[in-house]
C-alpha cells in the first residue's frame, strides 16, 4: 500500500488556526506556530471572561440594591435578610431594576422587610 503523506491534513489545521487569528498583529495572523499559542491563549480567556462577566454583574446588582435600601433606612445584608423572613423570593437582578426604575415597588419590599426585622 502507498505511503499517505500529511500535508493536506496538515494544511487544513494550519489554515483553521490562521483563521482564527485574523486580525492579530504582526506574526501572530501570520505564522502558524505564534499563531497558535495566540489563539489558544485568546479562547482560554474567552472561556474565563464569560465566567467572571457573570460574577461582574451579581456586584453591579448588589451595589444597586445597597444604594438604595440605603435610601430606605437598610442596609443590603438587613434587607436581604429581612426578604428571606417574609419569604419574598425576587432575584438580585430584578430586585436592582425595581431600585432603580420602580422605586414605589423597592420602597415596598423595604417595608415588608422592616415589618419582619421589628
Amino acid at each position: 500500500m502507498a505511503r499517505i503523506k500529511g500535508g493536506l491534513n496538515a494544511k487544513k489545521k494550519h489554515n483553521r488556526v490562521l483563521k482564527l487569528a485574523k486580525g492579530y498583529r504582526g506574526a501572530r495572523s501570520k505564522q502558524y506556530r505564534v499563531a497558535k499559542q495566540s489563539v489558544m491563549r485568546a479562547l482560554a480567556t474567552s472561556y474565563s471572561g464569560r465566567k467572571e462577566r457573570k460574577r461582574q454583574f451579581r456586584q453591579l446588582w448588589i451595589a444597586r440594591i445597597n444604594a438604595a435600601a440605603r435610601m430606605n433606612g437598610l442596609s443590603y445584608s438587613k434587607l436581604m435578610y429581612g426578604l428571606k423572613l417574609a419569604q419574598v423570593e425576587v432575584n438580585r437582578k430584578m430586585l436592582s431594576e425595581m431600585a432603580i426604575n420602580d422605586a414605589e415597588g423597592f420602597t415596598k419590599l423595604c417595608d415588608v422587610a422592616k415589618a419582619k426585622l421589628a
